[in-house]
């Protein structure tokens, strides 16, 4: 337990960015398991607006510090790669 106020002060500011980046993961993870309902539903036109929207979710939490900027751009590249594998599959 902190013992002095600037320890007490990080304390604070680190349960504040835990909360903060546990809703932006969250968000991602919703964004994502849509895509993927909508892919496996045979809905291509209805994944693109989802894809589009994932990947922008993911690349601001990259830019944010909330993902590291290589884990972010690993997401995104499994992602549009399964994406793009899936519609065409379905065209």
């Amino acid at each position: 337990m902190a013992n002095h106020s600037s320890a007490l002060k990080r304390e604070k500011q680190s349960r504040q960015r835990r909360l903060r980046n546990a809703g932006v993961k969250s968000r991602i993870k919703t964004a994502v398991k849509k895509l993927d309902q909508s892919l496996t539903g045979g809905g291509a036109e209805a994944a693109r607006p989802l894809l589009a929207q994932a990947v922008s979710l993911i690349d601001r939490a990259g830019s944010k510090g909330v993902l590291h900027p290589r884990n972010a751009s690993r997401k995104i590249s499994r992602l549009s790669k399964k994406a793009h594998k899936r519609l065409a599959a379905a065209v």
